[in-house]
């Protein structure tokens, strides 16, 4: 059984606003929620890790953030927790830092097929003008995949399809579930293991760099 702590330090994304509508609330601000803690029902959320954030996206606004009061977990492996505060720490918009996350994973899968050359060639580049032919291979390449390749195809044409979209609610869930996908081939839990460390070594990155502007 899982140990609840008395407070956590994690990450929640939100949209241009909170899931309720409110306004996303100035740094260090606390909120408060004063009635039953559910998780995925009521209270303020936050996960420990910014991989487990993901799933639960509705945008890419990524918070640092600090939660607190009668913590419940959820799932196995805890993938989130639901208390009664939260405040940010700060917030950065991690749109394309998603998009580059995308590519990224996919290019991990690449080595496991013939990946056509103008989706190779996005993934590393990111290189708007190509995403249509990248589009165009990927699809024609998953349709024609051997089995033993398919799980890899699907993934890195999803990833080639959806890497400019990640400013949406969809596409920002669909990140990781795609991530997770590509990690089923024979070394699925290293491979998942490697996407939620590189992630998490991305994210540290970019909120270091936001501190030393600040």
């Amino acid at each position: 059984m899982t140990k609840k702590p008395k407070r956590i330090v994690g990450y929640h994304f939100t949209g241009d606003a909170l899931r309720n509508g409110e306004p996303i609330p100035p740094i260090r601000k606390w909120l408060e929620h004063t009635g039953p803690v559910v998780p995925c029902e009521s209270g303020l959320h936050a996960s420990e890790h910014v991989a487990d954030a993901l799933l639960y996206s509705p945008g890419p606004m990524l918070h640092r953030v600090e939660l607190e009061g009668d913590l419940q977990p959820h799932g196995n492996p805890v993938d989130k927790w639901a208390g009664r505060r939260r405040r940010i720490t700060a917030s950065i918009d991690a749109s394309e830092l998603l998009r580059r996350y995308a590519r990224w994973c996919a290019l991990q899968v690449v080595p496991l097929w013939d990946a056509p050359a103008a989706m190779v060639t996005y993934l590393k580049t990111g290189d708007p003008s190509l995403r249509a032919a990248a589009e165009y291979a990927a699809r024609a390449a998953a349709r024609d995949a051997a089995a033993a390749a398919e799980y890899a195809t699907r993934a890195a044409a999803e990833y080639a399809t959806r890497a400019a979209e990640y400013a949406t609610r969809a596409a920002a869930r669909d990140a990781a579930r795609a991530a997770a996908r590509a990690a089923e081939y024979a070394t699925r839990a290293a491979a998942r293991d490697a996407q939620r460390r590189h992630l998490a070594q991305v994210v540290t990155r970019a909120f270091k760099r936001q501190a030393a502007i600040a």
